[in-house]
């Protein structure tokens, strides 16, 4: 999945920010943290929630963060005082602020789709996307009963997607059955990584009807 923002492009597949074509550089962690808040928009993204997200289980300083976030300001061009894409939400954490626009990767000529969870948009790529805790996950919930590499999602040909749990402490449910083997994910389809809720959708879907529905029905 590429997004584009501004004359900046994201590949996630081959991990590269370009500009013009041209590469600019990050280091994982700080490319990892802008695919985060991209992810995440417009929503803003607590610090303790992407520390947990890049450096799970393991203390790591305030400045740590910082230092991620200068250098992916850098590479967009982005003046803290007056941000184009990541704003900073003081007291809290960031946010990606700029106007995006999503497809599939160069070449790929496939369908894409997507996961939703809460108020938050996860771009699913051609092929494997594990869902998880990790911060290398395609899918990053971070949240209580969510195992490290919970589950994956295997997105075929035309979006077609199985969906596979990956032997997780809480189980992944589909129609309110642990799956014990891969399942079709059906577009609009709703599922459990443990009791988070999450839905599926092809990219034909509106984003508004999903959430909806997924909201009216969120586990307590």
């Amino acid at each position: 999945m590429q997004v584009s923002f501004g004359d900046f492009t994201l590949d996630q597949a081959t991990r590269q920010l370009r500009r013009g074509g041209k590469e600019r550089h990050l280091e994982p962690k700080a490319f990892e943290l802008l695919d985060l808040l991209l992810a995440r928009r417009p929503a803003a993204v607590a610090k303790a929630e992407i520390h947990e997200c890049l450096w799970p289980g393991t203390f790591v300083s305030e400045s740590s963060l910082t230092g991620l976030v200068a250098q992916v300001r850098q590479a967009l061009g982005d003046n803290p005082r007056r941000p184009r894409f990541v704003r900073t939400v003081h007291g809290f954490g960031y946010a990606f602020s700029g106007e995006v626009s999503a497809g599939p990767a160069a070449g790929t000529g496939k369908a894409t789709a997507e996961v939703l969870w809460e108020e938050r948009a996860f771009p699913l790529e051609p092929g494997e996307n594990i869902l998880g805790r990790d911060a290398d996950v395609t899918v990053c919930i971070n949240a209580p009963g969510v195992s490290r590499r919970h589950a994956r999602i295997v997105v075929e040909r035309r979006g077609q997607a199985m969906l596979e749990d990956l032997g997780s402490k809480n189980g992944t449910f589909l129609r309110e059955r642990r799956l014990d083997a891969p399942a079709l994910l059906r577009d609009g389809e709703m599922f459990r990584l443990g009791r988070q809720l999450l839905v599926f959708r092809s990219s034909s879907r509106k984003v508004s009807t999903v959430t909806e529905s997924a909201r009216q029905r969120r586990l307590d």
